[in-house]
């Protein structure tokens, strides 16, 4: 009832991540942790491709405008909830609520977009090398980006509005540590099915097409790879190729599950750490993957040090 204290009637009760679990705090502590390393090294990702003339490729302006995306999409969460927890407070209004399912989508799908892009130059710069500067020209990677931001904004927009129409009947609990479209839609006290079969119907383009458009690239890339009679060559395309494969896999595969299976199939317990997969740990893991496994990232940052301790 404690939570229930102080509420508007138009606002939510955001219940939190397992609410049930016995150390929220320190499971709210830990979260905060990988939101500050996410911030750091996405930061620091973004500052070495703008400095580094050497990382002002396609692939790097894309990995950029994927920390961007990281960026704003840990921190569209990540902020509320701790704050939530550390006041004691468990509300968020009608309209912040709506701010934040947008932010979410939005981001997500500019995500799923931007991965599959990305798969696409990986695909072109080891299978047809020789077109990749004609191809993956500067004006086609800001259209890349243009496109990535927008669809995932105008999906966004569309369904947040559609979402948050519908009258929500007795407590406004939404079991869950943010506005997820899928846990606010179980509020509803209206039949939704028509609206979440349009749903699986976008989750098809977001979500699916993109994973099946990643996979056949990289089903391309290694039969190219297989191919290389340099070892080095080789090495270096499977190195870049499983970083991004790793991170299309923490990122789709939850997605898949939360978005395009019935919401009575699984708990929302289940729901909450899938979540947490692609709305917390991938947006840490990107920068990590993508520099401990990249030796021109970890170049570019070598020399950014030696010039600090030169100046010094």
């Amino acid at each position: 009832m404690a939570k229930r204290n102080n509420v508007s009637t138009t606002d939510f009760i955001l219940l939190g991540l397992f609410p049930e679990f016995q150390y929220a705090s320190l499971l709210v502590y830990l979260i905060l942790l990988i939101y500050l390393i996410a911030l750091t090294g996405n930061s620091i990702l973004i500052f070495l491709i703008w400095l580094d003339v050497h990382l002002h490729t396609p692939m790097y302006f894309l990995l950029s405008q994927l920390s961007f995306i990281d960026l704003f999409y840990i921190s569209s969460s990540v902020p509320k909830m701790v704050i939530n927890h550390s006041l004691g407070k468990h509300s968020i209004s009608f309209i912040g609520c709506g701010i934040q399912m947008f932010f979410c989508l939005s981001l997500g799908g500019a995500e799923c977009l931007l991965l599959t892009f990305m798969s696409y130059d990986r695909f072109v710069a080891i299978c047809n090398p020789l077109q990749y500067t004609v191809i993956m020209n500067s004006k086609v990677c800001l259209l890349i980006a243009l496109a990535s931001w927008t669809g995932g904004a105008l999906n966004s927009l569309i369904q947040t509005i559609y979402t948050m129409h519908f009258p929500v009947c007795g407590l406004k609990e939404i079991n869950h540590f943010f506005c997820e479209m899928p846990a606010v839609l179980k509020l509803s006290c209206e039949d939704t099915s028509d609206y979440e079969m349009a749903v699986f119907v976008v989750s098809i383009i977001f979500i699916l097409i993109p994973f099946n458009l990643i996979i056949a690239s990289y089903i391309q890339i290694f039969l190219t790879v297989l191919k290389m009679k340099s070892p080095e060559g080789r090495n270096k395309a499977l190195a870049t190729c499983s970083s991004h494969l790793t991170v299309v896999s923490l990122y789709l595969g939850p997605g898949i599950v939360v978005y395009m299976t019935p919401g009575s199939s699984h708990t929302p317990a289940l729901d909450q750490g899938l979540s947490v997969f692609y709305t917390i740990l991938t947006p840490m893991l990107n920068p990590i993957i993508y520099s401990l496994r990249n030796k021109e990232v970890i170049g570019a940052l070598r020399k950014v040090l030696r010039k600090k301790l030169v100046s010094k």
